[in-house]
């Protein structure tokens, strides 16, 4: 899993890439999730459109992150998870928790 984080504004977009699966994924975004917040940064936006696959792993700390950023004052959001990512979203039943985009700026105007 590799992850880039890029602006947009005051949103902070980090473009995930490879599997978001226990030991490997789920580390990256742990650490990325946690030093944005430590940085101050409120507005995140995950970028999943290049993540092949999500298992329970991955789920788990997407949560994490969710209820991190929270807990700091931050929105995290998702932005074009691909049909097998929603799918393993949707039956872990945490899609209802989060807002999910399919376009980056309608995704980065709904932080306004």
């Amino acid at each position: 899993m590799r992850a880039d984080v890029r602006h947009k504004g005051e949103v902070i977009i980090v473009d995930l890439r490879g599997d978001l699966v226990a030991e490997d994924g789920d580390e990256v975004l742990r650490d990325v999730v946690g030093d944005l917040i430590a940085e101050g940064w409120t507005k995140i936006l995950l970028n999943l459109a290049h993540v092949k696959r999500m298992d329970s792993g991955g789920v788990g700390e997407l949560v994490t992150s969710w209820k991190l950023a929270h807990e700091f004052g931050a929105a995290l959001k998702l932005l074009r998870p691909g049909d097998r990512v929603k799918y393993t979203l949707h039956l872990s039943q945490i899609l209802p928790l989060l807002e999910v985009f399919e376009d980056e700026q309608a995704a980065v105007q709904s932080f306004a």
